[in-house]
């Protein structure tokens, strides 16, 4: 088992991609600092947070409701790539590998909960 969260490799996907994903909205205009920039970047970082979290609970209930609340993060974190790309925002080919990322890392929580249900 591990002795920290930061061993997590579903922890350390998630810390990556949030890292990935503060860079992507650099050269957004400044009007979105406190809109899709702020959103996707506490959305992203979320994911990493709460898989933290739950890591520290004592209880098989309590760490899975936290790894679902990361689930949860990790779509909003999705949806606001998928609206940056409609919007032209986001390059298309560094949005889709990041929302594949997503894709892969809810699948990696999705087995974590069912182990623990």
């Amino acid at each position: 088992m591990y002795s920290s969260f930061e061993e997590m490799p579903v922890w350390q996907k998630a810390n990556q991609l949030s890292i990935d994903v503060f860079y992507l909205p650099i050269n957004l205009p400044k009007a979105e600092d406190y809109g899709l920039t702020s959103q996707i970047r506490r959305s992203s970082n979320s994911v990493a947070a709460n898989i933290a979290e739950g890591f520290g609970r004592r209880t098989k209930k309590d760490k899975s409701c936290l790894y679902v609340v990361a689930r949860g993060s990790a779509f909003e974190a999705q949806n606001h790539l998928i609206y940056g790309l409609k919007v032209e925002y986001f390059d298309k080919n560094e949005a889709d590998k990041l929302i594949q990322a997503y894709n892969d890392l809810i699948y990696d929580l999705n087995k974590i909960i069912r182990s623990l249900n």
